[in-house]
């Protein structure tokens, strides 16, 4: 299965700053046995947008993004990602914000969404999340995610419960 790791950051895109989460999760995900790849692009609620199309585009059934979940001035990571989604699933969201607040007290600060995209035109569908930018958050939110993503994509192509 194809997916995709998009990093969002101003300095790492800028080539100022080195990215961690983003290969943190790739190593993730491909240890969990998906073909991934990883991008990355800065922060902005158009740049995000833009991503997640091409990543969708390309055939990705599982997307996740890195960083822009917070409150910072440039965070809009949730905003570039709401009008791709078709559906939230804000009880994932819920539970990756509990996880991470077993670590930090800041996880609460997240504002990260998971949601799907619905199947359509023989394409099948796509889970979609956004994990916080620290490369702990990212590992831990990955780890969350993963046992999920074989059920999501089964129910998302018509599989029973």
């Amino acid at each position: 299965m194809l997916s995709r790791v998009i990093t969002v950051s101003d300095r790492c895109a800028a080539g100022v700053g080195e990215d961690r989460s983003g290969p943190a999760v790739v190593a993730a995900v491909a240890a969990a046995g998906y073909e991934v790849s990883l991008v990355v692009v800065p922060d902005g609620e158009e740049s995000v947008r833009t991503a997640l199309r091409e990543a969708l585009d390309a055939g990705a059934h599982l997307v996740i993004t890195t960083g822009g979940t917070g409150v910072g001035p440039r965070d809009r990571t949730p905003e570039g990602t709401r009008p791709v989604l078709d559906r939230l699933l804000p009880g994932v969201a819920e539970l990756l914000r509990a996880r991470g607040i077993e670590h930090s007290a800041h996880a609460a600060l997240s504002r990260g969404l998971v949601g799907v995209v619905d199947a359509s035109d023989g394409v099948g569908g796509a889970l979609v999340a956004n994990l916080p930018g620290s490369p702990n958050a990212a590992r831990e939110g990955t780890e969350v995610l993963l046992p999920l993503v074989r059920h999501v994509l089964d129910q998302l192509a018509g599989g029973d419960h």
